[in-house]
C-alpha cells in the first residue's frame, strides 16, 4: 500500500452504496501487505482511491461509468472543456434536454468524452445524485434543483487522472468473475456487489445495470469468494446485514463485522438513514 497518498484522489461521482463514509472503519481491516488489488464492482471507487495501490484492476458492468474512468485517464483536458460548457446548465429545461440524449439518438453520436461529461453533469444535478436507468437503459432520475452543484471539480479530476496514469491500472467493463480471473495468492480483492434487499418485500436496487442481482447471483458471488479464498487471496466483501448473507457466509462468521452506514441515496425518503452492513473477510486483521 502507498505510504504517500494524495487526499485529493477521491470519488468524482456520487454513487448509491458508495463507501466514503465507511472508509475510516474499513481501512482498519485492509491487509497490511498484498500484491495486486482488485475491485470488480468499482462504482464511485472510494476504496481503491483510499488505498491508492500501484498495481490495480478495476471493473464495473456499467459501461457509462467505466467510460468516464477511461476518459479521465486518457482525455482529461477535453473532458474539462466539455464540463465547462455544462456549468451554466443547472436549470430544469437544460437538464431534461440533456437527459433526453439517450432517448432521441443524440447519445449514440457522442464521443466518449462527451458521454463522460454528460454522465458527470447528470450525476451532479439530478435528484439525490442517483444513477438509475429504466428497462430500456434510459436515465430516468428527475432534476435535483440544487443551488450550486459542483459540475466541474477540476482539482479532483486532475488528481484522479494523475493517479490513474502514474500507476499500473487496468480498467475493465464486464462481468466481475472475468475481472478477478487473474487474481493470485497474495492479491487483495474487495467485493462490493448490489446488496441483498433488507426485507422480503423490498426491491433489490438493480437500476445501475439492466441485469438483476438476486439470490442466485448472491450465491454465485459467494462461490467466487470461496474460490478466491482457496487461491490464497485476501478477500473482503460488503453487503447488507440480512439472514441470507449471514447464511451464505456462515463459515466466515469469525471474520464478519457489522457496520452502520447512513444511506442518503434512496428514491424513497423514509428508507434513507442508518442501515447495518456486513464486512466479511477470509482473513483475520492484525
Amino acid at each position: 500500500m502507498s505510504k504517500f497518498k494524495n487526499p485529493m484522489v477521491k470519488p468524482f461521482l456520487k454513487w448509491a452504496g458508495g463507501k466514503r463514509q465507511l472508509i475510516p472503519e474499513m481501512k482498519k481491516y485492509y491487509p497490511k501487505e498484498f500484491k495486486r488489488y482488485y475491485e470488480p464492482f468499482v462504482g464511485a471507487g472510494s476504496v481503491f482511491m483510499d488505498i491508492q495501490h500501484s498495481d490495480i484492476v478495476i471493473n464495473d458492468f456499467n459501461s457509462e461509468l467505466i467510460n468516464a474512468y477511461k476518459v479521465i485517464q486518457n482525455e482529461l483536458e477535453l473532458l474539462i472543456d466539455e464540463l465547462k460548457s455544462y456549468q451554466e446548465k443547472n436549470n430544469k429545461e437544460d437538464y431534461y434536454i440533456v437527459r433526453e440524449y439517450d432517448r432521441d439518438g443524440t447519445l449514440d453520436k457522442m464521443s466518449s468524452t462527451e458521454k463522460a461529461a454528460r454522465l458527470i453533469y447528470l450525476n451532479k444535478t439530478c435528484y439525490n445524485g442517483l444513477f438509475r436507468v429504466n428497462s430500456s437503459g434510459q436515465f430516468n432520475v428527475p432534476f435535483g434543483n440544487y443551488k450550486n452543484p459542483k459540475i466541474l471539480d477540476e482539482t479532483t479530476l486532475k488528481a484522479v487522472s494523475k493517479y490513474l496514469n502514474k500507476n499500473k491500472v487496468i480498467i475493465l467493463n464486464g462481468d466481475y468473475k472475468e475481472a478477478v480471473k487473474s487474481a493470485k495468492k497474495g492479491d487483495f480483492i474487495y467485493l462490493d456487489p448490489p446488496y441483498a434487499p433488507l426485507s422480503d418485500d423490498s426491491q433489490s436496487f438493480v437500476g445501475y445495470t439492466l441485469n438483476g442481482f438476486g439470490v442466485r447471483e448472491q450465491e454465485e458471488l459467494r462461490n467466487t469468494f470461496v474460490e478466491l479464498d482457496k487461491k490464497g487471496c485476501f478477500v473482503m466483501l460488503s453487503n447488507s446485514s440480512v439472514p441470507l448473507i449471514h447464511e451464505l457466509y456462515k463459515e466466515y462468521k469469525s471474520t464478519t463485522l457489522i457496520l452502520g452506514a447512513n444511506r442518503m441515496i434512496n428514491n424513497v425518503a423514509n428508507k434513507r438513514g442508518k442501515v447495518d452492513e456486513v464486512l466479511i473477510m477470509n482473513y483475520k486483521s492484525e
